[in-house]
């Protein structure tokens, strides 16, 4: 499947030679939830282990909201989550051949559309070596801007400057010129991978309001007596509704 595109930026350079030829990837997985179910995560990996191995369980309902007795119980099924996570990447670089990124950029009392119609009238110089700019924008999460220009061969020329002293506000400053660079994922691997603490439990009946459903499981499965452990987290979805989980790295 496809992933979805992202702007990135090279902030540094690595000190460990070791470490030149790595890519680090923070996982960032969104999971799908059915109606009539919810995710529970222990903070004890075997708890989790433990639920799952019993498989079928009987949860103890407050009989308060519920009409007939036979409601104050009920059966849900606790199963593994399972997600595909990458094992192996190939991503290929291409360098754009009309468009440069700017950076070291002063920190002025200046607005972002402000600080772009300053480069742009700049750069769209050719007594600058530059020319006609077709699009401006800062990368995202960062205070680089991205300058294309309608003409190749312009961006190859100021690439080969590195700096350039640009008037900005009251004063001239020096900014640093860099290929940009964009990248495809050529090849991906993927892996199925288990969530080692947390829990999926199926066939939730719609029978209480979901705060009071969330109590429920939650004292349920913190039972030792239940095979339960300490509760990191829960999230319900009634019947009829759907969710997205978010799962994160596990640094714990």
């Amino acid at each position: 499947s496809a992933l979805p595109e992202k702007k990135m930026v090279f902030k540094g350079l690595t000190v460990n030679k070791d470490d030149m030829n790595k890519l680090m990837l923070t996982p960032l997985i969104r999971y799908p939830l059915p109606g009539g179910s919810a995710l529970i995560t222990f903070e004890e990996a075997k708890v989790a282990q433990r639920i799952i191995e019993l498989r079928e369980h009987t949860v103890e309902l407050s009989c308060g909201e519920l009409e007939e007795l036979d409601q104050c119980r009920m059966q849900v099924k606790a199963v593994p989550v399972e997600l595909l996570l990458p094992s192996a990447l190939e991503i290929r670089l291409t360098q754009s051949s009309r468009s440069i990124l700017v950076s070291n950029l002063p920190s002025l009392d200046i607005s972002k559309d402000g600080l772009l119609d300053k480069l742009e009238l700049f750069f769209s110089k050719t007594k600058n070596g530059g020319s006609e700019v077709e699009s401006r924008e800062f990368l995202e999460d960062s205070d680089q801007v991205v300058l294309t220009f309608t003409q190749d061969g312009v961006a190859e020329q100021l690439i080969e400057k590195g700096f350039i002293q640009v008037p900005i506000g009251k004063g001239t400053h020096e900014v640093k010129i860099s290929p940009c660079m964009s990248a495809d994922i050529s090849n991906m691997q993927l892996q199925p991978s288990r969530c080692p603490r947390t829990v999926l439990l199926l066939g939730i009946p719609d029978v209480l309001s979901a705060e009071s459903m969330r109590d429920a499981l939650e004292i349920h499965f913190q039972k030792a007596s239940r095979g339960g452990g300490e509760v990191d987290a829960l999230a319900y979805i009634p019947a009829g509704r759907t969710g997205m989980a978010v799962f994160v790295e596990d640094t714990g």
